[in-house]
């Protein structure tokens, strides 16, 4: 067992795993409302609209996560102002935001023969090179998160079940989309150092998929994801390091195998329940 454990006493893993863990909270906590309200597509969008923000950020020695929000903050504001002014359908918007950003993005990187390895880490992460500073900037997001989900719990709660009832009571159902939309889009900008844009998505819906199997409580469903996913991180650092593979894309896959186990387990739990119960009347 220590053996299996030893790259947990390596100082750069420990980083990994501590900043994982502060992604697996943001994620558990937003990834939650993006299950519930069926966000899956806008938070795939948003991870490739940071696409161009990035590359243009490292070219001209930016910090990475300035020109992720940037890029990302300009993607929500195009989907909705092409749904407002073009009256487009939701996911119209999104697709043809999602496909120029990540276009757009492909010709930023193609057009410096010096950008394989950074474009390597953008799309598939680098999370064993988190150092301090990107710790602290995971903390203040995750701080940012839980306050701003636990202030607008209520109105987004009714936003998930009747926005007109939402309207009725008051509680401003297109200001909690627009905080939803921001909150996404803060989480995935968290998230992409760990991951990359490519697979962030997976840290946002495998565990909230994997905890929303057990749970009925919206609070609960955050809870039990941010520790799903956590798990999810220890556990594919460590595949990825006996296994020599990458360290963000073994995670990713953890995130999303936890989602389909879990998901399973609780269908075979719930078709014997009956069959058991069915025995115990025979009996």
């Amino acid at each position: 067992m220590s053996l299996l454990l030893d790259p947990f006493t390596v100082a750069f893993v420990q980083r990994a795993l501590l900043g994982g863990a502060l992604v697996a909270l943001v994620c558990g906590v937003v990834g939650t409302w993006v299950v519930l309200r069926g966000m899956a597509f806008l938070g795939e969008a948003m991870a490739h609209g940071m696409l161009p923000g990035i590359a243009v950020a490292t070219l001209t020695g930016i910090p990475p996560m300035v020109g992720a929000a940037v890029s990302a903050g300009a993607m929500s504001v195009g989907i909705g102002a092409l749904q407002r002014r073009g009256r487009l359908s939701a996911d119209t918007s999104i697709g043809l935001l999602f496909v120029a950003s990540l276009a757009l993005g492909v010709i930023i990187v193609s057009s410096s023969r010096s950008f394989a390895t950074d474009a390597t880490a953008i799309l598939f992460g680098d999370i064993l090179a988190i150092g301090t500073a990107d710790l602290v900037a995971l903390a203040v997001a995750a701080a940012v998160v839980l306050v701003v989900a636990a202030a607008g719990h209520r109105a987004f709660v009714a936003l998930t079940v009747d926005p007109r009832q939402a309207q009725l009571l008051g509680l401003r159902p297109r200001l909690a989309h627009i905080v939803l939309v921001a909150l996404v889009t803060l989480a995935v900008v968290a998230a992409y150092q760990a991951v990359g844009s490519l697979l962030v998505v997976g840290m946002l819906l495998g565990p909230a998929v994997a905890a929303g199997a057990w749970t009925s409580r919206i609070v609960s469903t955050m809870a039990l994801a941010a520790v799903i996913g956590t798990a999810a991180v220890a556990v594919g650092l460590l595949l990825s390091w006996h296994l020599g593979t990458a360290a963000g894309a073994t995670i990713a896959f953890t995130a999303i195998c936890s989602g389909a186990l879990s998901t399973g387990i609780r269908a075979l739990v719930r078709s014997l329940r009956p069959a058991a119960a069915l025995s115990g009347r025979t009996a």
